[in-house]
């Protein structure tokens, strides 16, 4: 047996250690008459579902159900890991992308290479990248003649691939950590239909990377798994050649596809190149990953968004890659570079205990919920919450969560009269639903609302639809 599969046998004997034993297993006729309605319209005996809700100014729960038994809690994890980062970083912690400089500049001219240091920004988007390469042709670059430096060792490096977690290497919520993480290493290609047929646009550009257009068109609704269109990387990253093809339905106007296509160096430096040229910049040499020179000169810092303007984009999109750079920020902030999973599990395991918060059967991957193996009960992530409400950043945590028929991952649910009356995320992967939040009921009165569903199905609307059931009834009260 490897070491890892013995880590995770122990993990599981300690977490059956955990759970209440069999005679004291709550009985599902306990549950409000529309959760228990929802359970019996899929044939479910509750065993799978965990419940709590608290009214933020009341000292006792309103309702408990399976409260402490550990689950998989799937994205609304996220929520644990950017308060503990708002807590402990403050809002306004920014980070830094450094430019150096390796010769001298003569005539707009750069006779040396040009360094990117990267600093773990989670949200340096295109348009920000872009920024920062204004600012270098305002310091009178114009030519570069050596090398485009990457220096990404800020972040450790754990031996992942992209497609661990599902197969899907190319699929935008799998991408890696990386110190020099840029557009959080997504393309969009969208497809669009027009009078010459259908185009597929590309954003960001990315220099030398090509896009074979096979898409066809068909008469139809705009439905079907990604409207027709299947996406292909034929060399795989690094191949620099995209296929996409299929029948676009004739109902269908616009769809796009999030993907990444390059890893996280070739990305930049092709990014790079597309918009240096944009700019009028030209550049001579080719990439290389190497640490800051000794002799480098420090040309300028790029600082990013603060943080709390970064945890609404987490929070409101369920972005994995940002929380992971925010997971490893902990880390780096708690035990140094570089960076690694076990630093920010324990910065946050430092984080729960100084808080006092009654976590007990928590156990984090990587902080963004992208795993098999997280676990936390829905009492403990229920004190978090009502912990939360108390802070003095209150308000940048809810006001990152999705509001309910309004935004973010919560915009096409609960419309009525529960719109924008509840700030809740989600969370869904195989056989597991959640979501965690603030319900505002129609007495006025607010609660802090848990619910985690695991087992087969769950995913698939299941588990929306009892969910729901438990947020509509909080908000009936």
């Amino acid at each position: 047996m490897s070491r890892r599969a013995f880590f995770y046998l122990g993990f599981a004997l300690i977490l059956s250690s955990l759970l209440p034993p069999a005679s004291a297993a709550p009985r599902a006729e306990s549950l409000p008459s529309p959760v228990l309605a929802a359970l019996k319209n899929h044939n479910l005996d509750g065993s799978g579902l965990s419940i709590f809700v608290q009214a933020v100014d009341a000292d006792a729960p309103l309702l408990a159900f399976n409260e402490n038994v550990p689950r998989n809690p799937a994205s609304i994890i996220k929520l644990l890991t950017t308060y503990a980062a708002l807590d402990r970083l403050g809002p306004a912690y920014r980070w830094e992308t450094t430019v150096f400089v390796t010769g001298p500049v003569r005539d707009g001219r750069l006779d040396g290479d040009l360094v990117l240091r990267g600093g773990g920004d989670p949200g340096l988007s295109t348009e920000r990248f872009w920024t920062l390469l204004r600012e270098i042709r305002a310091r009178g670059i114009v030519e570069i003649a050596g090398d485009l430096v990457i220096d990404d060792t800020l972040f450790g490096v754990n031996g992942e691939s992209p497609g661990d977690f599902d197969s899907q290497p190319y699929r935008a919520y799998n991408v890696l950590p990386n110190a020099m993480l840029v557009n959080s290493n997504a393309v969009e290609f969208r497809v669009m239909r027009n009078t010459a047929g259908v185009k597929v646009y590309v954003d960001p550009p990315l220099a030398g990377f090509r896009v074979e257009n096979r898409i066809g068109t068909r008469h139809g609704a705009c439905s079907g798994f990604q409207r027709g269109v299947a996406f292909d990387l034929p060399a795989g990253p690094p191949g620099h050649h995209a296929i996409l093809s299929g029948k676009f339905p004739s109902g269908c106007t616009e769809y796009s596809l999030w993907r990444s296509v390059l890893d996280a160096p070739d990305f930049v430096n092709a990014l790079f190149r597309a918009l240096w040229a944009q700019l009028g910049g030209e550049i001579e040499g080719g990439l290389r990953l190497a640490p800051v020179p000794e002799d480098a000169q420090e040309l300028f810092v790029h600082h990013s968004l603060p943080l709390a303007d970064q945890v609404r984009q987490i929070n409101k999109w369920s972005n994995n890659p940002m929380t992971r750079h925010l997971f490893l920020t902990l880390g780096l902030e708690h035990a140094g570079a570089p960076a690694t999973a076990e630093k920010g599990r324990a910065a946050i395991e430092a984080w729960v205990a100084a808080r006092g918060l009654p976590l007990a059967g928590l156990f984090l991957d990587n902080g963004s919920g992208l795993s098999r193996q997280t676990r936390v009960t829905a009492a403990g992530f229920g004190a978090m919450l009502l912990d939360a409400w108390q802070h003095p950043q209150m308000a940048d945590l809810m006001s990152s969560m999705p509001i309910a028929a309004l935004d973010g991952t919560m915009r096409r649910r609960y419309h009525g009269e529960m719109s924008g009356r509840a700030y809740l995320k989600s969370g869904r992967l195989d056989e597991a639903a959640s979501i965690a939040g603030v319900v505002q009921s129609r007495s006025g009165r607010r609660h802090v609302v848990v619910a985690i569903m695991n087992g087969p199905n769950a995913h698939r609307g299941t588990g929306q639809t009892v969910l729901d059931a438990v947020a509509e009834w909080v908000f009936d009260r």
